[in-house]
């Protein structure tokens, strides 16, 4: 990490204004760890200030990235992903906060395991950590969590995660807690005994590889039992990954009906397919499964209308051993911490979506889902932001990944952005300026 001058001012820029749905070229200016101000203009536009002035080299900056749903593998299996390896995987990758998953070995059910993590957090990571609980014991729904006393130690939402609570009573009296706390919750909407054991989406080329698959319709009736319990509860609901186009109907009346709810999608469902298994290639093994170009059309699509609002990483590290398996037996889930900036802009670079539209999805809702700070280029915002260079080519190489874990499906893959510098509360945590 490198401190910077109380003072500093970047010109030569693209300012990447999700908010304001532009992009315009100017300059930024950085004091005491926040935007005290942007313009627009060229570099003789911008004040100086005692020669804390740097050339942006023509490189865009953004709202640094908000990942919701980022696992870190503390604690229970450190060799996968530590706080400092995901702390440095993220500044690599433009994330200046990361929002952790609950789903640990033991999970963080309990204010001692939670405050236990923050700790680790606050001490290791070099970005912003915030941190889910679960929302069941062990996430085993069957008995919620205490939910009052995990929000009180600092758990900014509720989720089980893929383990999906099926007993409906249960699951109906935690959101109404929740809902009692303010808290926010977040599901996965996956049909349990539906998709139980599957590992690819239903249809031809399922059925030739041979690989126990699950319908679409799984998505879309959980959803349903979702969005009717809380129009019953009144809850705050996240969806975290929306990847059919079933669900988009059902997802729509929900947001039209006025229902407290919002949708997230995954890096690999917005940019890959079910063919890309190929030949049971494990490292393309997520949950939910990929599905076919159709559905991932159409989630584009949604994420361009804003029918889904978040888009993540959903990174989830696992080692060689259990990914070097037969592909129905190796462990789903794939690190993206550092590849999902590249890969979304493979999006921007096919004219799909454009730069705003994508660090809206990134950065600014989430951040205002979980009320956080940032996700904008507002006067008075922390000075979170990443510049990058979306033309750079890039070759995605997994052993010079910054996680412990290397599983990504984009080894090898030619891409185009690279992450110049990442910038949180004004110091540099990654790359360099100037």
């Amino acid at each position: 990490m490198t401190a910077s001058p109380a003072t500093l001012i970047v010109t030569n820029l693209h300012l990447v204004d999700p908010v304001a749905d532009h992009v315009r070229p100017g300059w930024i200016r950085i004091e005491d760890g926040v935007i005290a101000a942007t313009g627009q203009g060229p570099v003789s536009a911008a004040p100086s200030d005692e020669g804390n002035t740097i050339d942006g080299r023509g490189w865009h900056v953004a709202p640094g990235i908000v990942d919701l749903g980022v696992k870190v593998c503390e604690p229970g299996e450190r060799h996968k992903e530590s706080y400092a390896s995901a702390g440095r995987a993220a500044a690599a990758g433009g994330v200046t906060t990361i929002i952790t998953r609950p789903d640990t070995d033991p999970p963080i059910d309990t204010p001692e395991t939670l405050e236990f993590v923050a700790r680790r957090a606050q001490s290791d990571a070099r970005v912003r950590v915030h941190h889910m609980a679960a929302l069941t014991k062990e996430r085993a729904g069957r008995e919620m969590t205490e939910i009052g006393f995990l929000k009180d130690a600092g758990a900014v939402a509720f989720t089980d995660c893929d383990h999906v609570v099926a007993n409906t009573k249960v699951l109906s009296r935690a959101l109404t807690y929740a809902q009692a706390h303010g808290a926010l919750v977040m599901a996965h909407p996956q049909e349990p005994m539906l998709s139980k054991g599957a590992v690819t989406t239903s249809g031809k080329f399922a059925s030739l590889r041979g690989l126990p698959a699950v319908s679409p319709m799984a998505e879309r009736m959980e959803l349903d039992r979702l969005v009717a319990l809380v129009e019953m509860t009144g809850v705050a609901l996240h969806l975290d990954q929306v990847t059919t186009a079933r669900a988009l109907p059902a997802l729509a009346r929900a947001k039209a009906n006025g229902l407290d709810i919002s949708a997230g999608t995954s890096i690999h469902h917005l940019t890959l397919n079910a063919l890309d298994v190929a030949d049971y290639r494990t490292f393309f093994k997520v949950k939910p499964p990929l599905r076919d170009e159709e559905d991932r059309q159409a989630i584009v699509e949604a994420l361009r209308e804003g029918a889904i609002d978040v888009l993540s990483s959903m990174h989830t590290p696992q080692d060689e051993e259990s990914k070097r398996r037969p592909y129905e037996e190796a462990a789903a889930g794939a690190v993206a911490l550092e590849t999902m900036l590249p890969a979304a802009l493979r999006l921007y670079h096919a004219d799909a979506l454009s730069l705003p539209q994508l660090f809206r999805a990134m950065s600014t809702n989430p951040a205002k889902r979980l009320g956080l700070p940032g996700g904008t280029l507002a006067e008075g915002a922390p000075a979170d932001l990443v510049f990058f260079d979306p033309d750079a080519p890039v070759i995605i190489d997994r052993f010079k990944l910054q996680s412990k874990s290397k599983n990504t499906p984009f080894d090898t893959a030619r891409m185009q952005g690279r992450v110049r510098a990442t910038l949180v509360g004004g110091d540099i945590v990654h790359g360099s300026l100037g």
